[in-house]
């Protein structure tokens, strides 16, 4: 049930030497790595537990509600080559800390948007400094722990799902009561937390990766081969797992406002993203046993449709809620061993383009997707309509995880 593994001389050449790490070093490095990961998703995510008051308030249409989550989406696509350039010629640390504040700021900065244009704006810039780090943790994770890529994945990849778990969890009994129900505090308040990573995460990081450091010079290749079939299907795996979970975020508190039931947008946001949690255990104990695995995909991606599925013909209240733990499940599933491939397919000096390469096609397709959803909930008039592309996507998932599972790398036999 999975693909073929790494002969000796491509596994040493992808994982590089084992270096003996001491276990208070190691912690640290998968701390630094985790905290990446949170300040990657927790100001893009920060949007959904407060698009009704948004909706509402700047009088938006479900379209542009699309377009809300898929703009900072566009910046993740178009931004992620620049990334690999910042990669190139700054180094891997200090274009991951730029990210880090300009996604920060940005996110605050969306409270202060008077208009539905000007919180474009400041949802683009977000993005834009989300996907100025996005090239740079599977760079990180290679060269920090290259005996233990898997490891080292699953440390930012629970970052990013805790990222997305905080703010569903703690918006409404927490933060929007703390802010008087305002959602203009309420972005500048999660701003805090953000600018507040970037010298944990500088603390915790490995010495050696410093900025102008060694990394600095080690990657002058940075434009994606378009060409390498690699690139495209990693990067389509990717768009068909990270579509449909920020189509959900997106259209889950219009959608249980429809039906009556808006006391279900919390608890829907919470056991979407919250349920990543329980992914986690398992992610840990198989960290080791991710990598050119096909079983997630074949369990998990028809786990992800059944989800959208129960969605669409049973829209009772409390079956929204169990549809949303597994959609986050399925997600979570498959994210991590998405994101362990491309240290594995591709060499070292490829790899932040490579990454860079899968980054732009699969944002392409998390823009186009949530935008197709809502323009099939206007022109419809049926909120089920809106995650009928997400079924697709689902069924996307299943196949195309497989197929890249079972890719062979440069030098295998």
């Amino acid at each position: 049930m999975h693909g073929p593994r790494p002969t000796r001389t491509a596994a040493m050449l992808f994982a590089g030497k084992s270096a003996k790490v001491s276990t208070p070093r190691l912690v640290a490095t998968m701390g630094a790595l985790w905290f990446a990961g949170v300040a990657m998703r927790m100001t893009i995510l920060a949007m959904p537990p407060v698009i009704p008051l948004v909706h509402a308030e700047l009088h938006m249409s479900e379209t542009q509600v699309g377009l809300l989550v898929g703009l900072p989406l566009l910046m993740f696509a178009l931004a992620a080559i620049p990334g690999s350039l910042l990669i190139a010629r700054l180094g891997v640390m200090l274009a991951v800390i730029a990210g880090m504040v300009i996604a920060a700021l940005a996110g605050a900065a969306r409270g202060a948007a008077p208009d539905v244009p000007m919180l474009y704006g400041a949802s683009i810039a977000a993005g834009f400094g989300v996907a100025i780090m996005q090239p740079g943790l599977p760079t990180l994770a290679r060269s920090w722990a290259p005996s233990r890529i898997g490891l080292a994945t699953v440390a930012y990849t629970s970052g990013m799902m805790m990222g997305a778990t905080f703010p569903p969890l703690l918006t409404n009994a927490y933060i929007l009561p703390l802010v008087g129900g305002s959602w203009r505090l309420y972005f500048v308040l999660w701003a805090v937390p953000a600018l507040l990573i970037v010298p944990i995460f500088w603390l915790l990081s490995p010495r050696q990766d410093s900025p102008g450091g060694p990394q600095a010079t080690n990657h002058r290749l940075w434009w994606p081969d378009f060409k390498n079939p690699v690139v495209w299907l990693l990067g389509l795996t990717f768009g068909s797992n990270n579509s449909p979970y920020f189509a959900i975020n997106a259209f889950l508190g219009d959608y249980v406002a429809q039906q009556g039931r808006p006391d279900l947008l919390g608890p829907s946001l919470a056991w979407l993203n919250g349920s990543q949690l329980a992914a986690l255990v398992v992610l840990l104990a198989l960290s080791g046993r991710l990598q050119r695995r096909i079983w997630p995909f074949v369990l998990f991606g028809p786990m992800l449709l059944a989800g959208f599925l129960a969605i669409i013909l049973v829209p009772a209240g409390s079956l929204v809620v169990a549809a949303a733990t597994l959609i986050g499940i399925a997600t979570a599933m498959t994210f991590t061993p998405i994101m362990t491939l491309p240290p594995i397919l591709s060499t070292p000096a490829d790899l932040p383009r490579t990454a860079a390469g899968m980054l732009t096609i699969a944002y392409g397709c998390a823009i186009i997707v949530p935008t197709v959803c809502g323009a099939l909930w206007d022109l419809t008039g049926r909120p089920w309509a809106a995650f009928v592309p997400l079924c697709v996507c689902a069924a996307a998932l299943t196949v195309l995880g497989t197929l890249v599972a079972r890719h062979r790398a440069p030098g295998e036999a």
